[in-house]
This record gives structure tokens, sequence and C-alpha cells, in this order.
């Protein structure tokens, strides 16, 4: 009888600890998490995380099974369906609003606020002035005239789910990669990428991808790394093919030098991260 409560628990378990960690989803089973649908390549092995890291909530992210087609926000199919190796499990949202920079930091927004770390989780306009969520759950709103910001108090407060979204929404609306590149701190060297890292080009246009998953070859020290995006228009965020590789194998070699993707290339020194 133990033994079987015991597999009935194992089983149980990750079903809910995935509901915890990630709030847009009622429940999900962690055998469509990113670690168990992609495997490393042959002799790597995936860097040791802290459980409470950026690193590991993004490995463990539930993915749709199979390979769907990577669907924009009105409803229609991307018309370039060859970039994508795998769709992450979250909304796309019913407007233009949740591209490229948006996808990093609606990711990097989810994480601390399933770890409830709401002072954590603030970002710039493209004008410059600082939008915080801690200030928005007390009904605090940036007013938006021209280049000029105003905050104002309001009575809807509180830090539940839909308020968090109102306020990710007002961020999809005011920043971008201009901004996003501003905010974050250059990694010297490729060689230190770490799960959660982004490469960045700031601009209008501009493109950032962000870092999923980092593995290493343990002779060498050498890393591979898995790459996620949005675009334009919003869409899936995706876990991005490599080029230079079969379709079956979707990890980058780090490596100094341009960066190519299928959609966009970044330059040497593109690779930033969060402080």
């Amino acid at each position: 009888m133990q033994k079987h409560l015991f597999s009935l628990l194992t089983l149980l378990f990750p079903i809910l600890l995935f509901s915890q960690n990630y709030a847009w989803l009622g429940s999900s089973d962690s055998l469509n998490s990113l670690q168990n649908r992609i495997p490393v390549p042959e002799g790597f092995q995936r860097v040791k995380l802290e459980k409470s890291s950026f690193g590991h909530w993004l490995r463990n992210i539930p993915l749709l099974e199979g390979k769907p087609d990577v669907m924009l926000f009105n409803g229609e199919k991307k018309w370039n369906q060859s970039a994508h190796h795998a769709v992450v499990n979250i909304d796309i949202g019913k407007r233009d609003l949740q591209q490229c920079a948006d996808a990093v930091m609606r990711l990097y927004a989810e994480y601390h606020y399933s770890n409830k770390n709401y002072q954590d989780i603030h970002f710039n306009y493209t004008s410059g002035h600082k939008v915080d969520f801690s200030r928005w759950t007390r009904g605090i709103r940036p007013l938006v005239s021209g280049n000029s910001v105003n905050f104002r108090q309001y009575s809807r407060k509180g830090d539940d789910y839909p308020n968090f979204k109102a306020y990710m929404t007002a961020i999809f609306n005011y920043a971008g990669t201009y901004s996003l590149e501003k905010e974050l701190k250059k990694v010297d060297s490729i060689q230190h990428i770490q799960a959660g890292d982004v490469f960045i080009k700031g601009g209008f246009p501009g493109h950032a991808v962000i870092v999923m998953d980092v593995a290493e070859y343990p002779a060498t020290g050498e890393r591979a790394f898995l790459l996620a995006q949005s675009y334009m228009p919003a869409q899936n965020i995706h876990i991005l093919k490599n080029p230079s590789n079969s379709s079956s194998n979707p990890w980058y070699i780090a490596k100094e030098g341009e960066l190519r993707t299928p959609e966009w290339n970044f330059p040497q020194g593109s690779l930033k991260r969060f402080e």
C-alpha cells in the first residue's frame, strides 16, 4: 500500500509543482518541460543551476506537445514555419504587443511573479521612465503624454494575476528593444553565457532572443545553449532551430563572433544579462 501511495505522489507532485511555478497555466505535467523534451548534444551535460534561479525556471518551462505551428496574435499562422524547434506553452494575447523584447520581459517578469518577488519586476519605458510592479499593485499608474510620463493614484490595487497582466500590457506598449538593451548588463564573453541571458540589438526595429538553457562539455568546458524568441507580428514564443545544425539539434555552440539565428544575426558583443 505504501509503495503504491508513493508512486501516486511521485506522479502527482510534478503537476502540482508546475502549476505553482507557471502562473498562466492552471496545471501541466512535467513530461513536456523543456529539459525533458530537448536532450543535450552528445557528450554535453546541463550546467548545475540553483532551483530558485531564473535559469532553472526557464529550463523547466512547459512546451506544447509535438511541434505545432507558430501562431500569430490574430489566430493566423506565421509565414515562416521553418525557424522553430518547439513552441512554449504560454499565451500570446489578442493584440500585436508581445513581440521580441516583450517576450523576454514577459518571461523575466513571470519568473519573479511566480516567486512573489514583486519588487524585482520593473522595466523602463522608451522615454527612460522606470515603471515598477510594486507601485502598480498600490494603484499608482503611469500616464503617458508624448515623451512625458506622470504617475497618478487610481483605485485598482492588488497583486492578482489579472492586474499583473495589465501591468505587462502597459510595458509592452511603451518599452522595447531600445529601452531593454539599456537596462541590461553586458556579458564580457560568450564563454560565460548563462540561462536567462539575452542577445539583443536595440533599435526601430531591433531584435532580442533569450537563452533558455545551457549545457557544457566536461572535458573542455565548451558550452552550448538554447534560444527562444517571439517576433513581429506578436506570435508564440518558440525555441529556435540552429540554422547551422540538423533540424533535430537546436543547440548553439558558444563561440566568439556573429551569432546567426533563423531570422536575425547578432554581432559579437550582443550578449547581455539582467542585473
